[in-house]
């Protein structure tokens, strides 16, 4: 039952993403007379798109334009898809996890194994455990009342926008918020809600980097401590023309395993995405 919760979960969060990332193509699809009006609110990110939706989907009220036809309506779907990657990469704790990975991986000295393709599969997986509290909160404020006709399009991405602004915000460190701020023209926001995705979304990426190179950097050190060794001994001995690698990669693989590193190292991420 906790799998099929979180398989679901994790279909609604991938849902609400494709949504938030609905108002360019939205904005294109809409007639010339809409694309004139202004956008409502300060955020471009969340605005128009459940009319979009509505009249794409054919669930407009009375008064409504015709909805988009079966064509359209594919290629609107196939051109979310598209991006689905980028906004699973950028919006979730996706980009820690596999840059910590790809860290440790480099520290052990190991160049194809674990291979590329395991990794980004076991920070998929863990990503979808570390965002199962939003996603459940997706589910069932945005995405379930949506399909059962309780909520409208708009107040349903409100509200899936609501859940992954706070966790993205719970994330983002105050100077990198501040910095494309400033870039973005010296905006200042009574709270952390008031924050538009457009600059907190270059700020979380940027956070994200920052704190996955500080824990990269925790575990490489211990590794560097055997490399170092390795390699002064062998020059003691004389021993010059040795690769220290050869003679450190048991070493390091000794080391991560008495330690149960793997068990250590996931638990560490987890945790590192408390507020």
């Amino acid at each position: 039952m906790r799998g099929r919760s979180m398989i679901r979960a994790a279909l609604a969060g991938a849902l609400a993403l494709l949504l938030l990332a609905l108002p360019g193509l939205a904005h294109a699809a809409a007639p010339a007379a809409a694309a004139a009006a202004p956008l409502p609110g300060p955020d471009p990110v969340a605005a128009g798109i459940g009319g979009a939706i509505e009249r794409a989907l054919g669930s407009g009220g009375a008064g409504s334009q015709a909805p988009l036809s079966l064509s359209l309506q594919l290629l609107l779907v196939m051109g979310l898809l598209t991006i689905l990657p980028a906004l699973v990469l950028m919006m979730t704790s996706f980009l820690r996890i596999l840059v910590v990975l790809a860290i440790l991986r480099q520290a052990l000295g190991l160049q194809g194994a674990p291979p590329g393709q395991v990794l980004a599969g076991l920070a998929l997986f863990l990503s979808l455990f570390v965002m199962a509290p939003t996603l459940d909160v997706v589910n069932s404020t945005a995405i379930a009342p949506y399909a059962a006709g309780t909520l409208g399009a708009d107040a349903a991405i409100a509200k899936a926008g609501e859940a992954f602004h706070a966790f993205m915000l719970a994330q983002t460190r105050e100077a990198n918020l501040m910095l494309f701020s400033d870039l973005a023209g010296g905006a200042r926001f009574a709270s952390g809600a008031e924050v538009p995705f457009s600059i907190l979304l270059p700020a979380f990426v940027t956070s994200e980097l920052e704190t996955a190179f500080q824990i990269g950097f925790m575990i490489y050190l211990p590794f560097l401590v055997i490399d170092l060794v390795v390699a002064s001994v062998l020059m003691s001995l004389g021993m010059m023309m040795l690769s220290p690698t050869i003679i450190s990669l048991p070493f390091k693989l000794l080391l991560f395993v008495l330690v149960d590193g793997w068990a250590l190292l996931m638990g560490s991420l987890a945790m590192s995405f408390a507020p």
